[in-house]
């Protein structure tokens, strides 16, 4: 990054206004998130073994300080190739904005993008690695390129069966999968409401779905918007190993706690793959 952007929004959960600043970071950094609203500003790096929760979203945490609901910026960060970069935040959870990974995007794109003078660290898949559980799937393969094949089932009619495939790209990730947005079931929304969550969901930031209808006034930005945000996700979850990925990931009805899952083993199988640099051109 050449330049810190800032923005703010609101927590879908807690409903609580946050103020977010993205900010340069030198070489070999990481990812790294600040709460600004606690004592001693503690920061937490955005890697798996930092991951506390998965159940509505990816947590990450240290020190008894948590940042919730990360995967959106995390996506944008491997979809852009940003290796370096400090997230600072006034509360422990990010805001939503319009649900999906585009204002973040639009965000980071207008304070620049710099390339470092240093080597690029890459994690090669050498050997597919699998898990599979309860009709759910998740995998890596040897690639060429990062590419990322999702797909999902549910028994609804707006949705069905959908796949998607990307060879990812800062091209592909701005057009095809950052705006997709997140979506959840107008029966699920009112529950969470019961239970104090989703205080601030409303369809400015989530696609709502009814019994045959979306409820959204301006309808889905594509055919297959569920699907392309559940790729989303994915790149979130998958940036949290620490090094931007050569291989195939294909997931099939798999969510935030399995992907973080097939985390934990890619660092058990290390023979399973590499690391590569490449000097920045």
């Amino acid at each position: 990054m050449a330049r810190a952007s800032f923005c703010s929004g609101v927590g879908v959960h807690s409903g609580k206004q946050v103020n977010l600043a993205i900010k340069p970071a030198p070489v070999n950094h990481g990812i790294k998130f600040i709460r600004t609203d606690l004592p001693d500003r503690p920061c937490i790096s955005a890697h798996f073994n930092q991951v506390v929760d998965t159940s509505l979203a990816t947590v990450i945490g240290a020190g008894g300080c948590i940042v919730s609901t990360i995967e959106h910026l995390m996506a944008v960060f491997a979809g852009l190739s940003i290796d370096n970069a400090i997230v600072e935040l006034d509360w422990y959870e990010m805001p939503i904005m319009d649900g999906s990974a585009r204002p973040f995007t639009t965000l980071i794109k207008s304070g620049g993008i710099k390339k470092q003078n240093a080597s690029r660290y890459f994690l090669k898949i050498k050997h597919p690695i699998e898990l599979h559980e309860n009709g759910k799937f998740v995998a890596i393969y040897p690639s060429a390129n990062f590419k990322i094949t999702c797909a999902i089932e549910y028994d609804h009619p707006l949705i069905k069966k959908q796949t998607c495939c990307f060879d990812i790209s800062a091209e592909v990730f701005e057009k095809e999968i950052s705006p997709a947005r997140t979506f959840g079931f107008l029966h699920e929304y009112e529950y969470l409401k019961m239970y104090g969550l989703a205080r601030g969901g409303s369809l400015e930031n989530v696609v709502v779905i009814d019994k045959d209808t979306i409820l959204n006034p301006g309808g889905l930005r594509y055919e297959d918007e569920f699907v392309r945000h559940k790729l989303l996700d994915c790149m979130g979850d998958f940036s949290l190993l620490g090094l931007p990925l050569i291989g195939h990931v294909k997931t099939f009805k798999s969510g935030h706690a399995f992907n973080h899952a097939l985390l934990k083993k890619i660092f058990s199988k290390k023979d399973c793959w590499e690391t590569l640099a490449f000097q920045t051109p």
